[in-house]
């Protein structure tokens, strides 16, 4: 038995996702980019790249990441690049998408062999919550000024917008997509490819592909760019589980249960968004708490319902743990890293990596 906390990536689940991407990409004529800011385990990369047509990343070591372990299309943006990195993305990149107008101009000699691109910040978002909000007041995420953007758009090759998160609703994504274009469609169509970003959930259950694929289609052909989407969360939903073990319980006015994981070191984005945890299953006469074994007293991942009392030793399966999880994961009160394994297509379990006290002690100093 594999000893816990593990982060279990199941291949299989993995391949669900996968093929309702590359019904997309045959539906709608829209290439498919991995956003490696949600998900960078390349272990699984040799699955993914046959249903996918690149990568997209926030920072140097992402583009290579993604020209060494993926291939494909990279493309490159960041909020902003140092002098000293830009020649290592150029390398590395096959377009490069700048925050600002005045990086573009910065680095135009240097980049002028790129296809290269601006993003565009539309004003409206599908965020509820301002600290994931790019179309927050006063954003520093993109260009919004159409009569600036003017002057530079003969330079530039696309546009990248994103303005999704989290988005499960076709309607909305559609009526936003429409804001875009009242906002920015002659710009659209004086480039030759157009990013919608990420954050669109359309690999979750009962989402209308064809009127999705449809919407893409149509403002592909209506502005005559090629349209890219830069999935995360959206291509390893539901493959991946955190599987933690039972330490201790005890009750103080609800009944707890301490285990070998830490939600503020290893699901640290269900911390920040308070967000709880999800288990399955989740029913039964037994509630408990279940908790975190570091000091910090929210370490909470929350309240699920079992159908017998938990007992020491006892294994819990954490749902839903890939995406912003190990890109996040952290040495917080120095508890163990957890292992990456992955289920393979035959089922056979592959231990890919264990984290030991070498691991935490160099990444200190």
């Amino acid at each position: 038995m594999i000893a816990t906390p593990y982060y279990l990536i199941d291949k299989s689940a993995l391949l669900r996702n996968m093929r309702i991407i590359q019904h997309v990409r045959e539906r709608s004529g829209a290439k498919v980019l991995l956003a490696l800011k949600c998900f960078a385990t390349w272990s699984v990369f040799d699955l993914m790249r046959q249903y996918m047509d690149g990568t997209t990343s926030s920072s140097l070591f992402e583009v290579k990441l993604g020209r060494e372990k993926f291939g494909g299309e990279t493309h490159a943006y960041s909020v902003a690049f140092a002098d000293h990195e830009i020649d290592d993305v150029v390398a590395n990149a096959d377009k490069i998408i700048f925050n600002s107008i005045s990086q573009f101009e910065r680095f135009a000699d240097k980049t002028i062999a790129l296809d290269r691109g601006i993003r565009l910040n539309p004003l409206v978002s599908s965020s509820d919550f301002d600290l994931a909000d790019p179309a927050r007041p006063h954003s520093r995420l993109g260009e919004w000024d159409v009569s600036k953007i003017v002057g530079i758009v003969d330079r530039v090759d696309g546009f990248m917008i994103h303005n999704n998160c989290e988005n499960g609703d076709f309607a909305l994504f559609d009526q936003l997509l429409g804001q875009v274009e009242e906002r920015f469609g002659f710009l659209l169509e004086q480039v030759e490819w157009v990013s919608l970003g990420g954050g669109i959930h359309f690999t979750g259950e009962n989402y209308p592909l064809d009127d999705f694929c449809g919407r893409l289609k149509g403002f592909s052909e209506k502005y005559g760019v090629q349209v890219y989407l830069e999935p995360g969360e959206a291509a390893i939903t539901n493959s991946t589980t955190l599987e933690v073990t039972v330490l201790d319980t005890l009750f103080n006015g609800k009944n707890l249960a301490v285990v070998d994981s830490s939600i503020e070191a290893h699901m640290l984005d269900l911390l920040i968004y308070r967000q709880s945890a999800k288990v399955t299953p989740n029913a039964g006469p037994y509630r408990y708490m279940i908790c975190g074994k570091s000091c910090l007293a929210g370490d909470i991942f929350g309240e699920f319902s079992f159908e017998r009392e938990l007992e020491i030793g006892d294994r819990i399966s954490i749902r839903d743990a890939a995406g912003y999880t190990m890109v996040k994961k952290n040495w917080f009160n120095g508890v163990a890293m957890p292992s990456i394994v992955v289920r393979e297509l035959d089922g056979s379990l592959r231990v890919i990596r264990e984290f030991s006290f070498g691991d935490y002690l160099s990444s200190l100093s």
